[in-house]
Order: structure tokens, then sequence, then C-alpha cells
């Protein structure tokens, strides 16, 4: 049993549960709110002259006999055909993870096991353009993609966020396998192993946590980028972000911001099933700095 000096006294212990909850209804109330406000209409969620309409619904009652509606997302999905970005979505996500991971492992690891002063300055020139606003990176692709006759496909956006990204998966990457003893691979190749069949059998399997980590960081980049998607990708092969903000129109054009509110919420569940289902992957590649040689 636990000594009374290790015991935290009970108020401290009801503050703690206290400071939790609050925290987690004020993290999760922004989310919880647009996904009510998603079964709304606009003049209620949007209500100006009286909030308490996007909790009762009258107007969406007057218009569709009942306080919720599921309009926003039959618009968004259906009208829309919100579920072509959503396509492009998770084929560019796919790509730009296995890309980033592919050159960033093989990359890293040479890079760790290297015992050059060179290795020391390449990761501080991917820092820097890691540093550098992705806007400033893209506006030097444009006329080659415009010139090639390449701007609006898909490839183009992978080929934009797999070069935006590959420092930051350099460094993360470079990170774990310097936690790596280089004692694994001197033991493979007496074993019998290549350079390439001790990083692949030995040193991958050790460190997966730390791949995934990254491969999930580098998923989200791809998923949430806005800049790089609306510059490179013609209207008909939007993601998910730029078509959001195209539901919401311009001061030219007139949206329909229920259509967005759905949007929103359509592209913000996956994330959380991501994360949840990734969740132990990512504290132990968080905490792979135990690993032991």
């Amino acid at each position: 049993m636990a000594s009374k000096a290790q015991r935290k006294p009970l108020t401290l212990q009801l503050a703690l549960v206290a400071f939790l909850i609050v925290w987690l209804i004020a993290a999760a109330f922004p989310f919880l709110w647009t996904l009510w406000g998603s079964f709304k209409v606009e003049l209620d969620f949007f209500s100006i002259n009286d909030w308490t309409n996007a909790l009762t619904g009258d107007r969406t009652e007057q218009t569709y006999g009942r306080p919720f509606t599921g309009a926003g997302y039959y618009g968004a999905w259906i009208q829309e055909e919100f579920w072509r970005a959503t396509i492009n979505t998770f084929i560019v996500c796919f790509f730009v993870v296995c890309t980033s991971l592919t050159i960033g492992t093989l990359g890293a690891y040479a890079l760790s096991r290297s015992g050059h002063n060179y290795v020391f300055w390449l990761l501080i020139i991917a820092l820097i353009f890691r540093a550098m606003p992705p806007i400033t990176l893209v506006s030097g692709y444009l006329p080659v993609f415009f010139d090639w006759n390449i701007w609006g496909y898909l490839p183009t956006a992978i080929i934009a966020l797999v070069a935006i990204n590959q420092p930051f998966t350099l460094w993360m990457l470079h990170s774990f396998f310097m936690k790596i003893p280089k004692d694994l691979d001197e033991s493979a190749k007496v074993d019998g192993c290549t350079q390439f069949q001790a990083f692949w059998h030995v040193i991958i399997p050790v460190m997966w946590p730390g791949v995934i980590t990254t491969g999930l960081f580098s998923f989200l980049l791809a998923y949430n980028d806005f800049a790089v998607t609306a510059l490179v990708l013609s209207e008909s092969n939007r993601t998910m972000i730029p078509e959001i903000a195209a539901f919401l129109g311009t001061t030219q054009t007139e949206g329909n911001v229920m259509f967005a509110v759905a949007a929103v919420v359509s592209a913000t569940v996956p994330l959380f099933i991501l994360v949840m289902f990734f969740q132990r992957q990512i504290v132990s590649g968080l905490t792979a700095g135990a690993v032991k040689g």
C-alpha cells in the first residue's frame, strides 16, 4: 500500500478531476457544436437575433417539419459531389505518405550511419527549407508546372507536398535512427546480412513505432493542406479542404455555408478514428528514446 506521504490530498484529486473535465469539455466543444449545427439550417445555426435557435432548431422545423435535417450532408455529398474531393484527398495522402517514408527512411538511415561532417549541414539546410512557408516554395514550382502542362493534376500536388514534407520526415526519422545502437547493424552483418538487409530486417522492425508516427504526421500534413492544393489543383481535382473553402463562396459568389459545415464534420471524423486507432503507436513512437541496445 502506498504510504500516506505518497497519497494525494482529496482536494488535489478533486481539483485535478475537475480540471480534466473542464479541459475535455473545452477541447471537444467546438467539434460537438459544429456536429450539432450541421443538422440545422443556416438561419438557426448562424442566428443573429437569438442564439438559442441553434439549440431548438425553430427555423429548421418550420422548413423541414423536424428540428434536425441532413440537408447539409445531402447538398455537400450528393449535389456538390464532395465524395470526389474525399477520394482525391486519400489518393494524395496515400502517395505522399508512401513516397515520404520511402525516401525518408532510406535517407535518414544513411545519414544516421554516416560519420561525415556534411551530415550536420544537410540537416540544417533541410530544417531551413522546412521552416519556410510552403507558399513561397510552391510559387517556384508553378512556372515549371505550367511549362510542362502538368498543373491541376493530383500527381502535381503529390510532388509538391512530398518536397515540402521531406525535410520534416528526414529530421524526425533521423532522430529515431540515432537512438538505435549501431551495434545492431554490425551484429546483423556479422550474421551474413548486407547493409540493406540489416536495415530492412533488423532496424526497421525495431523503430516501427517511429515510422508509424512519422507517417501519421505526413498524412496530417497532406490531409489538412490548403495552400498547396488550392494553388496546384484544378477545380475538378480539388481535395477536401479547398472544396470546403469553395462551399463558402467569395465576395463575388454566394456559397452554401451549411454544405461547408457538414463537410467540415465529414472531414474531421476520419482524423478522430485514425488517431484513436494508432494512439499506442503514436505514444510508442514519441517515446522511442527508451530503445535499448
